[in-house]
Order: structure tokens, then C-alpha cells, then sequence
């Protein structure tokens, strides 16, 4: 048994139930929660999020075993999972609360989610230019319950994940 500390990342990749479904079935991931960061409103609401005037992005926090996965692991399932050089937009969910984001944990999340940004962008990885937000987490409030494993609870809906 191992006592290594598990960490936290957060990201934005459009509407959050495909994107925790995806984390919640990586190995290594021990939790991963839906849930609205990055804006000004204290306990927004989703009909409030929906507005587009609160700031918030659908985000997912991800608890996760570092020493079962790797933040940077965490990051080339971000970067394949979703478009993100698309403004305030995933597929056809539109607003910035659509937007793509890293709202990072520590100087070391904030550096390899810059480098790996910039060597995509050197690779020419993407037609377009990249516009992910790598921006400080922020206080996360969790979704409302009826959103939380939401692709499980409902596999015929669609999501752009």
C-alpha cells in the first residue's frame, strides 16, 4: 500500500459530463467531479452558469494518484479530447461557460501546462491557433447532483467527448 497524497486538476473542455465520464474511467483517477470554477458569482447554479454572466466554465476536478498517473498523462487527455482552439465553444454548446481551460494547483501544474500548450503550437498539432485558458484554480463548486455522473445515468445522450 502506498501513502503518496493524491492532487487535484481542473479542466474545462466544454460541457462536463462527457469530460467526467472520461477522467472517471482513466486508471489512476481516483474521483472526478463536475462543477462550475473560474468565475466571480459565489455558489452559482447551472441556470445561473447557463447565462453566461457569472464567468464560470463547466469544469471537471479530477482527484487523482500521482503515482498511478501522471499530471502530464492527465494533459494528453485533455488536449485529445476535445478542440481547443475554438473561443467560448465545444461542438454545439456555445457561451463561455463552453470554454477550454487549465485552472492549475502549483507552479508545477502551471509549467507543464504551459510547455505542453506551446509544444502543440510549435508541432502545428492544430489547424487554428490555441486558445486554452491556463489560469489559478479558483474556488470549484461542485454541479448540482442530477449532473453528476450524468453520461452514466443517461447513455443516449450525446456529448462532444
Amino acid at each position: 500500500m502506498t501513502d503518496t497524497k493524491s492532487e487535484k486538476a481542473t479542466f474545462a473542455m466544454g460541457c462536463f459530463w462527457g469530460v467526467q465520464a472520461l477522467f472517471k474511467s482513466t486508471p489512476g483517477v481516483i474521483k472526478a467531479t463536475s462543477g462550475y470554477t473560474g468565475g466571480h458569482l459565489a455558489n452559482p447554479s447551472y441556470e445561473k452558469v447557463c447565462t453566461g454572466t457569472t464567468g464560470h466554465a463547466e469544469a471537471v476536478e479530477v482527484e487523482f494518484d500521482p503515482s498511478r498517473i501522471s499530471y502530464e498523462k492527465l494533459l494528453d487527455l485533455f488536449w485529445e479530447h476535445h478542440d481547443p482552439t475554438t473561443y467560448h465553444r465545444q461542438g454545439p454548446d456555445v457561451g463561455e461557460q463552453y470554454r477550454s481551460g487549465i485552472f492549475y494547483h502549483s507552479d508545477v501544474q502551471k509549467r507543464l501546462a504551459e510547455e505542453s500548450r506551446d509544444r502543440l503550437s510549435r508541432n502545428h498539432r492544430y489547424l487554428n491557433p490555441i486558445v486554452t485558458e491556463i489560469l489559478p484554480a479558483k474556488e470549484f463548486y461542485p454541479a448540482e447532483e442530477y449532473h453528476q455522473d450524468y453520461a452514466e445515468k443517461h447513455p443516449d445522450v450525446v456529448c462532444h467527448i
